[in-house]
């Protein structure tokens, strides 16, 4: 049985981040202990109705924690009970980067995974990339409807999950498929999805448990 997910902030660069925390299935209120994996899942744009709520958030969240991930969804600045202002991406991965530093406290050696959805799945790219200057390791990464259209991305890992809607009209697909090819980088391509996924939530729920499964 699912932990209800619980609610905390985390101190960040412009004030206090507020997150929604959703816990490994059997794993308690807090998901500490046994949790086999750290999830940090990014929402689309704050401009543009984006918060942690959002449906395409929840589900690779509660996708991550059936699979026995402990899920982490900030808000970012300015969304919600999230302090500051909105930052064009810049302060964005500074806030992704606070969390995920807590969460690597609070959660000890559990493997980290990035995960975001639009504008949240460029702010990892940007994270990842971040944390490779920083002599870290590869992240696993789930990038769903990645706004290639809107920003300078960097390339990722190639084993990188990349999903995106064949309808998608706010990224297009083959906007992404040019991104994607200089790096070798397969996509997949969801039938008759658009970009919020409306009706095909369970698909894209079981490519990313199909991966962890």
């Amino acid at each position: 049985m699912r932990a209800p997910t619980r609610r905390d902030f985390v101190a960040g660069p412009a004030g206090r981040i507020e997150c929604a925390i959703d816990a490994p299935a059997g794993g308690g209120p807090h998901g500490s202990g046994s949790a086999r994996g750290i999830a940090l899942v990014a929402h689309p744009h704050p401009l543009h109705g984006g918060t942690l709520d959002n449906k395409v958030v929840q589900t690779l969240a509660r996708a991550f924690a059936e699979r026995g991930y402990v899920a982490w969804r900030p808000n970012f600045r300015g969304v919600g009970g999230s302090e500051g202002s909105y930052d064009e991406g810049r302060g964005e991965v500074e806030d992704l980067a606070a969390v995920f530093m807590h969460a690597r406290r609070e959660h000890g050696d559990a493997p980290p995974v990035l995960a975001g959805f639009s504008f949240g799945a460029a702010m990892q790219a940007k994270l990842g990339q971040r944390l490779r200057n920083e002599g870290r390791a590869l992240l696993p990464m789930v990038l769903v409807g990645i706004a290639v259209n809107h920003f300078d991305l960097p390339a990722v890992p190639p084993e990188t999950l990349l999903i995106h809607g064949e309808r998608d009209e706010t990224v297009p697909l083959s906007a992404v498929l040019d991104w994607a090819r200089p790096q070798d980088l397969p996509v997949i391509v969801v039938p008759g999805a658009d970009h919020f996924f409306h009706g095909r939530l369970h698909s894209l729920r079981g490519v990313v448990q199909h991966r962890w499964g």
